[in-house]
């Protein structure tokens, strides 16, 4: 019966793979509701807005194109008889279910179904990215050589957390594919300008050309390019980071990929022939297929799975409000150099890889006690590829280990040693990684000792973190490294 009906797609449902079949009816709509209840990054609400707009051109005549203040504006105008995928934030799919005529079908853009998740959950006694990504290799015959993973090995990590290397302003890698804007991205430019100054919305970050991929014609150009150019050198330099080069050998596909552009699944086969076609490495193509069919399918069951109060669960008892100069993206305001250039790569792009996410600003959140959940509002808000079901796992579960360790087996928490020994930030930076009381002392290095010895009774039992909190215990100088800390609170470092 659905395929006869009208299909409503959301804004992150607008590949071809949401369609029953290529002439299906289909439903748009523009909420600026959206927009008005939250400051999002003024590059996201373009981007967003921008695929939007040209999917319903693609379309034409075989699409409804409503531009409403609310979806149920835009409902109670549609006569047909609607279908629509199950969306992917709670409060999206709390509103379909309580419209009595829509159908809800199954989730689409994952590789596993949701009862999948939810079948291999009940056989296992911990969840577990690593065994999940296991089962999904063998269900979908991904890197295996019959019951057995390529190469002899199912994780490649060891061979893919290489340091940056030395004396390189970047990697010698092709850039990333580049889009060229047309008539719709200004005609969407022209209304975020007029919605600002009319009061209705308000943005953060800073404007700019359009980055990524809007249709899935730019979308798999995109990704034709980061299979040809760019995935051979994916994998060794994957944690490492060079503040003259943001893009390093990562894909850029998670913004089109998470707009529903490209097919997770399509995309692992697609690596794969690469791998066995001898154009690209194994380190390199599992690393990749495991962000697909691994790491992104498993955040997205940990986000229905562990229910709503998910959101809210804050292990570590951390309730510090979020400073200004952080939410605002204010980067002029810092001097430690790496976190000054990941939050300005923040305000002009809406766009950093993982590793400056995760040991950059979600650390230094980390040492500092903020939210988890004001964290991963920041990160939803903020971030050209951020959603709900992204952010709440990514953040309150890995970066801020808000969940008590069921994303992670231990903090993610580091000092100014380990941004040292991946990145080449701390030879231009007024701080010292070494240094934790003074005036040169790192506020990741002085972070990270007081968040031990701020949260060293939730700690104690976590038998990985044996090793860090003997550490703290032998330290001489911890009242002075605990007190500087404190004194420097929610100040920009």
């Amino acid at each position: 019966m659905s395929a006869a009906l009208r299909r409503w797609c959301f804004a992150d449902q607008l590949g071809t793979h949401f369609l029953d079949h290529p002439d299906q009816r289909v439903l748009l709509i523009e909420s600026r509701a959206v927009f008005e209840r939250r400051r999002f990054h003024r590059r996201k609400a373009h981007l967003v807005l921008s695929a939007l707009r040209h999917r319903a051109a693609e379309l034409g005549d075989q699409a409804i194109f409503l531009r409403t203040r609310t979806y149920r504006e835009a409902l109670d105008r549609v006569k047909d008889r609607i279908s629509v995928c199950q969306p992917t934030s709670r409060a999206a799919d709390r509103f379909v279910r309580s419209m009595p005529d829509l159908e809800v079908l199954p989730a689409r853009g994952f590789c596993t179904a949701r009862t999948e998740f939810e079948e291999w959950s009940r056989r296992q006694r911990t969840l577990r990215l690593e065994n999940f990504y296991r089962d999904a290799r063998r269900r979908f015959d991904v890197l295996m050589e019959g019951d057995q993973p390529a190469g002899g090995r199912w994780n490649f990590d060891a061979d893919n957390r290489q340091p940056a290397p030395k004396n390189a302003d970047a990697l010698s890698v092709a850039p990333p594919w580049q889009p060229e804007e047309d008539e719709i991205d200004e005609r969407v430019r022209a209304d975020l300008d007029r919605w600002e100054r009319d009061g209705s919305v308000a943005f953060v970050g800073r404007d700019g050309p359009r980055e990524f991929p809007v249709t899935a014609t730019e979308a798999q150009a995109a990704f034709q390019v980061f299979l040809r150019d760019r995935l051979p050198y994916f994998g060794p330099h994957e944690d490492a980071m060079l503040s003259g080069d943001r893009y390093m050998a990562h894909s850029l596909l998670s913004a089109p990929m998470n707009l529903g552009l490209l097919d997770p699944l399509a995309c692992a086969y697609a690596a794969e022939d690469a791998y066995r076609a001898g154009r690209a490495p194994l380190a390199s193509v599992e690393g990749y297929i495991r962000q697909l069919i691994g790491w992104r399918d498993y955040i997205w069951h940990v986000y229905w799975h562990f229910g709503e109060d998910y959101r809210r669960r804050n292990a570590l008892d951390a309730h510090a409000g979020l400073p200004d100069w952080f939410t605002d993206l204010d980067a002029d305001a810092v001097r430690a150099h790496c976190l000054k250039d990941v939050l300005a790569q923040v305000r002009e792009h809406g766009w950093v890889h993982h590793i400056p996410r995760l040991m950059v600003l979600s650390n230094y959140a980390l040492q500092r006690g903020w939210n988890p959940t004001e964290v991963a509002d920041w990160f939803h808000r903020c971030f050209v590829d951020g959603y709900d079901w992204v952010m709440v796992a990514n953040v309150l579960g890995m970066s801020q280990h808000a969940d008590g360790g069921l994303m992670a087996t231990k903090p993610y928490a580091a000092g100014g040693s380990y941004i040292n020994r991946m990145s080449d930030y701390c030879g231009h930076c007024p701080y010292r990684p070494t240094v934790r009381v003074g005036e040169r002392a790192c506020p990741y290095t002085g972070g990270y000792w007081w968040f031990l010895d701020r949260n060293k009774r939730q700690l104690a039992a976590n038998r990985r973190m044996s090793q860090p909190l003997a550490g703290l215990r032998r330290l001489t100088d911890l009242d002075d490294v605990v007190e500087q800390q404190r004194r420097l609170g929610g100040a920009a470092p």
